[in-house]
């Protein structure tokens, strides 16, 4: 027995090592921080390492601080070339893999070719190939790249090669976006932190003893530490908007079949119950825009039958809203720096001008419920196969989710089904009934919780289950000890409200960005998107 399990750590690890030496090999070191520029063990918070540094010129710190929508004006007017963004981008990535280990493959060559193509049209036509021209894009390793390998963090997969680049990424190419770098994920891909066997744990820029988020881990580093202007990530239950609320950065999940979505490594192909979707991490909402406008502009449901025939409309921000503050998800009682924030964001939005009113919450726990009984319809094999064929170990985030897993028959799954689509129509007649345009409300109970101890994601879940757009933003506010003590008085009104909250300790938490939720009706994302920018702005002022 243990020369099998001998055999069967070797096999694993070798394979793992395959993957592990492509990363290795295309990393520069020209642009690695020297040891002595090294931030010091006991430092948290990194995100000003690249300003200390001095590897990065003034021209190129003011590239990677800007955003994809000031990138596309600054090179339409010639004043950066895309071959200097690009640069400026993957010198600064270089430094954040350096620090979070959050690369799994830099696609240097590819990029800087890309680069120099696009200022050679430009130079020749004095105008932009596309909305995205020059703008640095980094994508969640499962998401294809032709020619390059996409295991989704299986070592059993190492050896699989994209037979072409996905759907969205080729859309992004054809308005000239440059990909120049592939990011982390968990093992399984179906839990809320970052780390596999292959390449092991991302860390957080804002503090590096807790969770980057997951399943897009690696990209909420990537966009947190302005490695990328924007980033692709995949959503099944909260795997855009976990890593933006926990890296202070914007996340966007789109409803379900808008986006293109072929050429997506993940298990368990065709279950259709709950849609896993793609779609933008950001440096602003403008981006966001920008991105969700310029694929769906290019009618991909022309290519990609499965998607709904709906052009990104324009929709302007508008006072004449009411928004639906969730206070709790009617399990889990948030945090004090999440209660702190929407109290603020209320009185900002009253004294805009702005209808605001209490959303009770609506059949949270048959919901949670429901969910995860649709994550794993197959009882989980499609995953568990996987990592038992190469035979390396499973984390205790994903073992813990999957003891959730239970096979379904075929009668049980429409039934199922047909209670999700019950749900969904109650939800939606409650908004209307309320009058509700949009709802706020948390992304998480609170800051991000220590590394590989994020295990509640109810506050985003419900929206994967519900079919609904919704965007993650920061506020600004971190977690502030003085500001933020323990709610003493406090009773907990479950067990696991009883768990979240002892977990809460704001020393541990200081300095964890806080970030909100706008959640929009069903197939409402331009107006999900027009509110939260308006709701941003008031929180702004």
């Amino acid at each position: 027995m243990e020369n099998m399990v001998t055999r069967s750590a070797n096999t694993w690890e070798a394979e793992a090592e395959k993957s592990r030496k492509v990363r290795k090999e295309s990393i520069q070191e020209q642009w690695l921080l020297p040891q002595g520029k090294l931030p010091s063990p006991d430092r948290m918070n990194v995100l000003s390492v690249p300003k200390e540094s001095g590897l990065l010129t003034q021209k190129e710190l003011d590239i990677t601080e800007s955003d994809a929508t000031q990138l596309v004006k600054k090179m339409g007017a010639g004043d950066w070339s895309a071959e200097e963004v690009t640069v400026a981008f993957l010198k600064r990535a270089t430094i954040g893999h350096q620090l979070l280990n959050n690369a799994t493959e830099f696609m240097v060559e590819d990029a800087i070719a890309r680069a120099r193509e696009l200022d050679t049209y430009f130079a020749q036509h004095k105008k932009l190939i596309g909305p995205l021209h020059g703008v640095p894009v980094s994508t969640k390793e499962h998401i294809w790249h032709k020619g390059r390998v996409a295991s989704g963090a299986y070592a059993a997969q190492v050896d699989k090669i994209a037979p072409e680049d996905s759907h969205l990424v080729r859309l992004a190419k054809n308005s000239g976006a440059v990909f120049h770098l592939r990011t982390n994920e968990p093992l399984t891909l179906m839990t809320g932190d970052c780390h596999n066997n292959i390449w092991g744990q991302t860390l957080n820029p804002w503090h590096l003893k807790l969770s980057c988020g997951g399943s897009s881990g690696g990209e909420g580093a990537s966009i947190g530490f302005k490695s990328a202007a924007i980033g692709l990530g995949t959503d099944i239950g909260g795997s855009i908007r976990i890593p933006a609320a926990f890296n202070g950065i914007y996340g966007f999940r789109p409803s379900a079949s808008r986006m293109p979505y072929d050429g997506i490594e993940l298990p368990g192909a065709g279950q259709e119950s709950v849609k896993c979707v793609i779609g933008p991490l950001a440096r602003s909402i403008d981006d966001i825009s920008l991105l969700m406008q310029t694929i769906l502009d290019q009618e991909p449901w022309d290519t990609e039958v499965a998607l709904l025939p709906l052009p990104w409309k324009s929709v302007e921000s508008s006072k004449d809203i009411t928004v639906g503050i969730m206070w709790s998800d009617g399990i889990v009682h948030p945090h004090p720096p999440m209660t702190r924030a929407l109290k603020k964001a209320k009185a900002k939005l009253q004294a805009g001008g702005i209808k605001v009113i209490d959303w009770e919450p609506f059949k949270s726990m048959e919901i949670l419920q429901l969910i995860v009984t649709l994550f794993f319809p197959d009882g989980g094999k499609a995953i568990t196969g996987l990592v038992a064929a190469s035979g390396e170990p499973m984390n205790n985030e994903a073992t813990s989710f999957l003891q959730h897993a239970r096979e379904l028959t075929v009668t049980e799954n429409w039934a199922c089904n047909a209670q999700r689509d019950q749900l969904r129509a109650e939800f939606h007649a409650l908004m209307k009934e309320r009058g509700v345009d949009v709802i706020l409300c948390p992304p998480y109970v609170g800051g991000a919780p220590e590394r590989n101890k994020m295990d509640y994601g109810t506050y985003t879940m419900l929206w994967n289950l519900l079919d609904q757009p919704a965007l993650v933003f920061p506020t600004g506010a971190v977690v502030d000890p003085e500001l933020d003590p323990v709610e003493i008085d406090y009773k907990p009104t479950n067990p696991i409200d009883q768990q979240q909250y002892d977990k809460y300790d704001p020393k541990v938490f200081e300095g964890a960005p806080i970030g909100l939720q706008v959640v929009g009706k069903h197939l409402r994302d331009e107006e999900t998107v027009a509110a939260a920018r308006l709701i941003e702005q008031m929180l702004q002022n």
